[in-house]
């Protein structure tokens, strides 16, 4: 099938305009084909990325909802929260039980053991 689909791309591409939409569609899809097909040869690779993009999805909102957060250091402080919430998550922990004992600890934490609050080594 994906012979096929490679075959039929070809054969479109030399029926429509250079420079059109579609020419450059078809072009992207052909430029990019053996990353395209690879899972075809690998069964453990997923045919698409959604899962990835679905992660990805809630930062790159973020991100341009950060360029109005009222200055560049305000900026950065909501991409650092927002980065914890995100890594808690990504590790199988409630973002708000995560960040509030994460709050509660952080005063008397040692300074040595800091590194224990971090999402991937978060213990409640």
């Amino acid at each position: 099938m994906a012979d096929l689909l490679q075959a039929w791309l070809l054969q479109q591409r030399a029926l429509v305009p250079s420079g059109s939409a579609t020419a450059r569609a078809i072009q992207y899809s052909l430029g990019r084909w053996d990353a395209l097909t690879r899972y075809l040869a690998d069964g453990r690779l997923p045919p698409d990325n959604n899962w990835v993009e679905n992660q990805i999805r809630p930062v790159a909102l973020g991100r341009a909802n950060w360029l109005f957060a009222g200055s560049l250091r305000a900026g950065k402080r909501a991409a650092a929260v927002m980065s914890l919430v995100h890594s808690a998550r990504l590790n199988g922990h409630d973002p708000y039980a995560y960040l509030r004992d994460v709050l509660e600890r952080l005063p008397t934490q040692r300074a040595n053991m800091i590194d224990h609050l971090l999402p991937h080594r978060w213990k409640a």
